[in-house]
């Protein structure tokens, strides 16, 4: 099979509503399948006002807003106008990118169709009921997810690290690896303003310690508050950037009172406010892969991060950053201290970190899904073809 040959049917349950590294890699991904030819539609939740706007046609799918966290939908029903877009536009691979209601609806589509199905890994999501004091539910949500997963054809995760724990909880077995790429014209270290730093009452002299992302719970905010604690007690000049918006701001800001925010930022202003910190610290342990982390790498920032899925596929320990056992408060505020008495190491391992971002070309990246498309496009077509010269002979 060709890229050509390609019809790709996409659902995701939030493909550009909320603005976050998953969305932003699905629409660069459908940018590259339309340049190489194939065919794609997107089915998704549609929005009135959107975070940013859709790479390739979307189809509305039926949602509902999820109770105390309204910025996010939940996809509903997949029986009516979606199903019949579906059936009329007659993919050869159903891609779902979130163990949702509809995706498992249009698996089972895909499965009594013939059709070829792929699952992307974007985060973990059994680990947020830690945050929600719901641990005993992990079970349950384990077995939902093997399920998902196991009845399509093969999962792309975008690290290895990640896909070493779906094969050790038995989600399936062909796995490949669909990493993350960064736009290095967005964040680069000549993006980096110290004006911009003083304006914000930031000292020469003080580590700005950056914290990019979604400001909500599940990003290990406590973690983050515990090692700030730790590093004020220890006398180190120091201030927080706070660098995106969610439920929790109020919470963060008391809890992290040396803390400036800026909200959430895009293009080029989150460039220069990434480059202009000192470190990254994402003590995240939920992430399936952190692209907040390779683009701080991008801007030559060394990162201390939680020794995580994902995490530990983008940081060297001791060459680009410092990896934390999670929960590590301690060995958070080591590393900070480390990074703020002696700038020679902090600049050494930016530079590395730097090295390795050049590498990570996205057009090389999304090469990986389309060929896993082919491959499981191309296995069912010859069953086909097969049971058809059989049936004929």
């Amino acid at each position: 099979m060709e890229p050509t040959d390609l019809r790709i049917a996409l659902f995701s349950g939030n493909y550009n509503y909320v603005r976050d590294g998953a969305n932003q890699a699905l629409n660069r991904l459908v940018g590259y399948l339309l340049r190489r030819g194939a065919k794609v539609r997107v089915y998704s939740p549609v929005v009135e006002n959107p975070a940013f706007a859709a790479t390739g046609e979307v189809v509305n799918v039926p949602s509902f807003s999820i109770p105390r966290r309204r910025e996010y939908r939940i996809p509903s029903r997949f029986a009516g106008e979606p199903q019949h877009d579906l059936e009329a536009f007659h993919p050869n691979v159903i891609h779902v990118a979130s163990p949702d209601i509809v995706a498992h609806r249009a698996i089972t589509w895909a499965r009594e169709n013939d059709v070829a199905t792929v699952a992307s890994v974007h985060t973990r999501f059994e680990t947020y009921l830690q945050y929600y004091h719901l641990q005993m539910f992990e079970p349950v949500i384990r077995a939902i997810l093997r399920r998902f997963y196991r009845r399509c054809d093969a999962i792309v995760a975008p690290a290895e690290s990640t896909a070493a724990i779906l094969r050790a909880q038995r989600m399936g077995k062909d796995i490949s690896i669909w990493t993350r790429g960064v736009d290095r014209e967005q964040f680069h270290p000549g993006r980096r303003d110290l004006a911009w730093r003083r304006s914000l009452g930031v000292a020469d002299n003080e580590l700005l310690i950056v914290f990019l992302g979604r400001v909500v719970m599940e990003k290990g905010l406590d973690v983050f508050a515990a090692a700030m604690e730790e590093v004020r007690a220890r006398d180190i000049p120091h201030k927080v950037l706070v660098i995106g918006e969610g439920p929790a701001r109020a919470w963060f800001a008391q809890a992290v009172p040396e803390a400036v925010f800026t909200g959430q930022l895009t293009g080029a202003e989150l460039g220069h406010a990434l480059a202009s910190g000192d470190v990254l610290l994402n003590p995240s342990v939920t992430e399936a892969f952190g692209n907040v982390t390779l683009e701080a790498m991008a801007c030559a920032l060394p990162v201390v991060a939680a020794s995580a899925s994902g995490t530990t596929n983008l940081v060297r320990h001791g060459e680009t950053g410092v990896l934390v056992p999670p929960n590590g408060t301690s060995a958070y505020a080591d590393a900070l201290e480390a990074y703020a008495r002696d700038p020679e190491l902090r600049r050494r391992h930016g530079e590395a970190g730097l090295a390795y971002a050049k590498t990570m070309d996205w057009d090389h990246i999304n090469d990986a899904v389309l060929q896993v498309y082919l491959r499981v496009a191309g296995k069912r077509k010859a069953t086909k073809d097969k049971s058809q010269l059989s049936t004929l002979s």
